[in-house]
């Protein structure tokens, strides 16, 4: 589908909402619809850099395709960003289409129509990614698939398209944070070790591998904190933690109580490409302040996707150490929270106190 159709698929707002989002060159709004002027035959998105045009001139479409159907065409600033993501997406289909096969810059930018230089920084830009970055998460993801359906790790490792098995464990001790036995095994043979701590808003589950932070839940019963833990790894050895993992347990415990803004503790978590790409972005947003999952979309190159990054959000296993309570609606209402909706609103109130102090 081009990136016409997919902007045309989208529902465009009332004319009024439209027109303030063009006077507040508002990016959120780019992909919804885009605006044409009479006076110069030309259309652009919303964030478009050009000079504002009178309003009695202005009129909107879904889409590009609409637009041009009436008769204008993109203007010079918004035509180059469309045929930057075309030329990104044929890319993207050309490393999707040979995933078995080691693809070089030169081969890519053929493909696109750009130097390659030019194709690594589009395609990053875009995407979020390097396109050696995007194949390699690709690589990943199927080969997450084909562990799961396969009776032997050898047949998935070259199914996915490693050239050798020692390349499938380094990207599973980075990817899968876990051997790829173990992950088919639904995490058998993994040791996690867990505490379950008093702290500002409830109780606090904190669970970690050898490699890192695998979870770190909030809740009101204990029973329930370490069922949900074990369902997420059925078939590992999950243990009361010794040493009440002191470390990262307090760590979290002070970043509550507004003592730590910044909780940098290692993470060991399964996840897909666009998951990562979410959560860093998360990462990203200042301690006291939002995002809207919109703006998160558009962050990560993907404007469309504003269902799947709160999706991504929900899927989030480590509260704090991911801040997902910092994506909202874009209407600023606080939108769900996998540990509870009040939670979400304590966390943030205390936060906005926090940096206040």
């Amino acid at each position: 589908m081009t990136i016409a159709a997919q902007m045309a698929r989208v529902q465009m707002p009332d004319p009024e909402t439209a027109w303030a989002a063009v006077l507040k060159r508002d990016s959120q709004c780019d992909g919804t619809f885009v605006y044409a002027v009479s006076s110069t035959g030309v259309y652009c998105r919303p964030s478009c850099g050009s000079r504002r045009p009178r309003r009695d001139r202005v009129s909107f479409f879904a889409g590009a395709a609409e637009a041009e159907a009436a008769g204008y065409r993109a203007c010079l600033r918004c035509g180059k960003e469309n045929d930057a993501a075309e030329r990104v997406e044929r890319a993207r289909r050309y490393l999707d289409a040979h995933a078995d096969e080691r693809v070089t810059l030169q081969q890519l930018g053929r493909v696109a129509g750009l130097s390659p230089f030019h194709l690594q920084r589009t395609f990053q830009r875009v995407l979020g990614l390097t396109p050696k970055a995007y194949a390699s998460a690709r690589r990943t993801e199927r080969f997450k698939r084909s562990l799961k359906s396969r009776d032997d790790v050898t047949t998935a490792i070259y199914e996915a398209g490693f050239g050798s098995s020692s390349r499938a464990y380094e990207s599973a001790d980075q990817r899968l944070g876990m051997t790829p036995s173990a992950y088919r095994r639904g995490g058998h043979g993994m040791r996690i070790r867990y505490a379950i701590v008093d702290s500002p808003l409830g109780r606090l589950l904190v669970a970690a591998t050898e490699r890192g932070v695998c979870s770190v839940a909030l809740g009101d019963d204990d029973g329930a904190l370490l069922h949900e833990l074990r369902r997420e790894y059925p078939r590992a050895e999950v243990e009361l933690a010794a040493d009440g993992l002191r470390q990262a347990a307090s760590a979290v415990v002070q970043h509550l109580e507004g003592r730590s803004p910044e909780l940098q503790l290692p993470i060991d978590l399964t996840a897909t490409a666009f998951q990562w790409r979410v959560w860093k972005a998360l990462q990203r947003i200042p301690y006291g302040t939002t995002r809207s999952y919109a703006a998160i979309a558009e962050e990560i190159g993907r404007p469309h996707a504003v269902r799947a990054v709160a999706r991504a959000c929900a899927s989030n296993r480590v509260a704090l150490l991911i801040p997902c309570h910092r994506a909202v609606r874009k209407t600023g209402a606080l939108g769900g929270y996998r540990w509870g909706i009040e939670r979400k609103a304590e966390l943030l109130q205390r936060e906005v106190r926090g940096k206040k102090s």
